[in-house]
């Protein structure tokens, strides 16, 4: 599957059915909780000077970003298998480089939005200077990408293989 909008997030099953559930949670059960916490700290009196009211409204405003935010990524969401390890940088791939040809300045990294980032390996969006620049490009090529500053860099991929966490 191809990207056709700088806003689609590529997402395999399984992300975007903990995504789905995520959201459910939020807009059902959590959203009573929070009703539930604002409810019960009002009864407490003077609002101006009521923690509980002030850190509930807080969480309020926390959650209902959260579900603005997933329900934004679901519309726009990409469902597919992982990519294939054909040695082809595309979203869902581990991808290792090596700056300015340097095998010992190398940097490995998920190409990925960050919500399917990992705490196993650094993530980098698609839409980033160094993602967009390896995008549909193979092992063993040397590529040239701009950086937010104007300057270009140049890295040679070593290896670009399909994430399994």
């Amino acid at each position: 599957m191809t990207q056709t909008s700088e806003n689609v997030t590529w997402l395999t099953q399984e992300a975007y059915n903990k995504l789905k559930d995520e959201l459910a949670y939020l807009t059902g059960p959590a959203r009573s909780e929070i009703a539930a916490k604002i409810a019960a700290a009002r009864e407490e009196g003077d609002l101006r000077e009521n923690g509980g009211y002030h850190a509930a409204k807080e969480e309020q405003g926390k959650q209902e970003l959260r579900v603005r935010q997933l329900t934004q990524l679901l519309e726009n969401a990409q469902v597919g298998e992982p990519p294939v390890a054909d040695g082809t940088v595309a979203p869902g791939m581990v991808v290792t480089i090596a700056f300015d040809g340097d095998e010992d300045d190398t940097l490995t990294f998920l190409l990925a939005s960050r919500e399917y980032a990992s705490a196993d390996v650094e993530t980098y969006s698609p839409q980033s200077p160094l993602g967009s620049g390896v995008m549909g490009h193979k092992v063993g090529e040397d590529v040239q990408y701009e950086l937010p500053n104007g300057k270009m860099a140049s890295v040679t991929i070593l290896k670009a293989e399909p994430y399994d966490g």
